[in-house]
């Protein structure tokens, strides 16, 4: 594996780069073809894999870059399709979830949580959800994860989660790059 950490490029050379960005899709996520619609729309190239943990990452390939510069022990998406799908990670699913973000964790991975979900903190505030988790412990379970596992957690409309994964992707590329 080529750690990336250890070449600056000049700018013209990191957009190349950018724009060659392949990304990771774990085999194991469903329900995803609203995001690999907007990839084939907008010519992003992407690749089933078996990921150690998160659903998305990425790599720029070896014909841009002399060989290939993985970042899935980087740099990792967790995608959540629902505050249920959430919800039941937290509480039933709670120690397979805490696993995965641990093996993250391990390596020094940066975690990004998207939730496919609008209204956010209101909808879990306002209970707008289907699961018996109060807001309270939601929220509780939910912030206790942020801090254990140093994670972001975005809250998007699922049209535009395709986009928030590439531009996650370009712009950490971007500063690894410098």
């Amino acid at each position: 594996m080529l750690y990336i950490k250890q070449y600056k490029y000049a700018d013209k050379d990191i957009k190349k780069l950018i724009g060659s960005i392949v990304v990771l899709v774990d085999t194991r996520e469903k329900q995803n073809r609203h995001i690999t619609d907007y990839f084939d729309k907008n010519n992003i190239a992407y690749e089933p894999t078996t990921l150690s943990y998160g659903d998305y990452s990425f790599y720029i390939p070896a014909d841009v870059a002399g060989e290939n510069i993985y970042y899935h022990r980087d740099i990792v998406i967790e995608r959540k399709a629902s505050l249920e799908e959430l919800s039941g990670n937290l509480a039933q699913e709670r120690e397979r979830f805490e696993r995965e973000f641990l093996r993250a964790g391990n390596d020094r991975a940066k975690l990004y949580l998207m939730v496919e979900d609008m209204g956010g903190y209101s909808s879990i505030i306002g209970h707008r959800y289907n699961t018996q988790f109060t807001p309270v412990a939601f929220m509780a379970s939910l912030k206790a994860w942020e801090a254990r596992f140093n994670c972001n957690v975005q809250f998007i409309d699922r049209q535009y989660s395709g986009y928030y994964i590439m531009a996650t992707f370009q712009y950490y590329a971007r500063e690894m790059l410098k």
